[in-house]
């Protein structure tokens, strides 16, 4: 029986290039698709899967997210004296969602690295990788479909989705032997392939279970391109030494670090909402696009 998976890593140290000015002070973890932060979305997915424990890599300018999971006395104070029930309790269950806790991470030198800083909060544990760009939209949570694999084989399991086209080319994608519906024995992986190029059409996406051995690795691996220590470099070293799997996640993913992406996102969730869809769609179809 494999160990079990309590504790989650969220790196929210990059500097979210891709919507300043939007994120020149405020955190690309913090955007609001509809009235949720990113963050909390997966934040959630991760509860609903069965975590314990979140363990978020911020770096300079994030102290928005640490206010965000803390209680805000004086906020609940003024809900509570208008009267505004609803919003109180709203308002509360984020900051009781899981236990949080923080570490830095001085420089952004890549996801590996900051997945490295957690490594004395993880105390020689598996534990899960969580990214907040990536919303999945799913009837199972998709953290939850991963650790079912998990359990199954006792090893490393990636998320992984399917890209059409040269879009391929922007992902890490897994070369790999199906072994169950879905279910995939990694052979390699390769960062950023060009189309023609792609060993498969499987791309990795913002979900990983990994085990403690992998801080080993990332010690050991050299900064790559921009100077940046790459997670698949160090999951690449560490699959010679055991087996690795993916699991094809079920369920739509939104790139929300793409501005289109989000674009979309924020599309598909407001119409997913009671409260919003009907007045929302009858504004959609006055645009007669």
């Amino acid at each position: 029986m494999p160990q079990k998976v309590r504790k989650a890593v969220f790196p929210a140290a990059g500097l979210g290039t891709r919507f300043l000015p939007a994120t020149k002070a405020s955190p690309k973890e913090m955007l609001p698709l509809v009235d949720k932060p990113l963050i909390q979305y997966v934040v959630e997915e991760s509860v609903a899967s069965g975590i314990e424990s979140i363990i978020i890599v911020t770096g300079r300018d994030k102290t928005a997210i640490e206010d965000h999971f803390d209680i805000s006395f004086e906020l609940e104070h003024l809900l509570r004296e208008r009267g505004k029930g609803s919003l109180l309790k709203e308002v509360r269950a984020v900051s009781e969602l899981a236990r949080v806790a923080y570490v830095r991470q001085r420089e952004a030198l890549g996801l590996g690295h900051a997945i490295l800083q957690a490594r004395d909060y993880v105390e020689g544990e598996p534990f899960a990788v969580m990214l907040s760009d990536d919303i999945v939209d799913a009837e199972v949570p998709a953290l939850k479909q991963m650790l079912e694999v998990y359990e199954r084989y006792d090893a490393p399991v990636l998320g992984t989705m399917q890209v059409e086209g040269e879009a391929i080319s922007r992902f890490g994608v897994i070369d790999a032997e199906e072994v169950e519906d879905g279910v995939f024995k990694i052979k390699d992986m390769v960062e950023k392939p060009p189309f023609h190029e792609a060993p498969s059409d499987l791309a990795i996406i913002g979900r990983y279970i990994l085990t403690p051995d992998i801080f080993d690795e990332i010690e050991r691996t050299k900064p790559g391109a921009g100077g940046e220590i790459q997670i698949t470099d160090a999951m690449r070293a560490l699959l010679k030494k055991r087996p690795f799997y993916a699991l094809r996640l079920q369920g739509r993913r939104h790139d929300a670090g793409d501005k289109l992406g989000f674009l979309i996102a924020t599309v598909e969730f407001a119409l997913k909402r009671p409260d919003l869809a009907p007045e929302f769609v009858e504004y959609l179809r006055s645009l007669k696009l």
